[in-house]
């Protein structure tokens, strides 16, 4: 990949696993990195994000990439600060308001030869998830896969999206949504005990190391081959199909126009 000296990036949850093998990536390019913390996110925590964002605006600091990594696997039934079920919460909802709050800036850092770019990390998880439109909160029933599963199959419909408006509107702005693979990181602490031993006896040979599963998020981040397009899902740094409900434009529009309802 080439050297990207006068660029910025924000990467979500870039504390530990895949955001911080992502962060050190880009920052190893010459990107200057700003690593934002999720874990216990809530609305007005996005919010001053976007504030301390914005005071770099004012000092004509740019913003080019964001890679919306942060993320919750199988929790416990719980809810964020704001009342939202955790995985749609922080998962997705957080990720939906910090885009559409940085985007002024992000199209104000882009050309239309080097485009600001939006990287949206999904899940397979994706493929057998269901968007429950008139239950999002899982209030009728929870499964903590069923629940993380939907919030991945909630960004993907929510970078397809994305792209279309950025397309339509002539922004210099790409989104994209990327799937990691099976990665050894802390994310499986609340997996039943057998997936956990598994996981423990076999890691080495079935999962990926968090380095190896940052990958597709650089690429998708700083590839010159990706210059210009968007609106694809990501697997190995390479497009791959992602599923077919995630092609609905109506169902696209719906969750879009909920998830702006809910944030505010």
């Amino acid at each position: 990949m080439p050297q990207q000296p006068d660029r910025v990036a924000i990467v979500t949850g870039g504390t530990d696993g895949i955001g911080l093998c992502t962060a050190w990536h880009l920052a190893r390019l010459g990107l200057h990195v700003i690593i934002v913390e999720f874990l216990h996110c809530d609305l007005a925590s996005v919010r001053s994000i976007w504030r301390f964002v914005h005071n770099f605006k004012a000092k004509r600091l740019p913003l080019h990439v964001l890679v919306n990594n942060a993320g919750v696997m199988m929790v416990p039934q719980r809810k964020t600060e704001d009342g939202f079920e955790e995985h749609f919460g922080l998962n997705y909802l957080g990720h939906f308001l910090l885009t559409n709050l940085l985007l002024s800036t992000l199209k104000e850092s882009g050309s239309p030869d080097h485009r600001a770019r939006v990287v949206t990390v999904s899940s397979a998880t994706h493929y057998v998830g269901e968007l429950h439109m008139d239950d999002l909160q899982g209030s009728r029933g929870y499964s903590p896969h069923g629940a993380y599963a939907q919030s991945k199959l909630a960004l993907v419909l929510f970078t397809y999206r994305l792209q279309r408006l950025l397309q339509a509107r002539g922004d210099p702005v790409t989104a994209n949504a990327v799937d990691p693979g099976v990665v050894d990181t802390d994310l499986y602490r609340h997996v039943c005990w057998g997936t956990r031993l598994l996981k423990r006896l076999l890691g080495w040979l079935l999962f990926k190391t968090p380095e190896e599963g940052a990958w597709t998020s650089v690429v998708a981040a700083v590839s010159p081959e990706l210059e210009g397009r968007g609106g694809h899902y990501l697997y190995n740094g390479r497009e791959t199909p992602s599923r077919d409900v995630t092609y609905d434009r109506k169902l696209q529009q719906n969750l879009w126009a909920r998830s702006c309802e809910l944030v505010g």
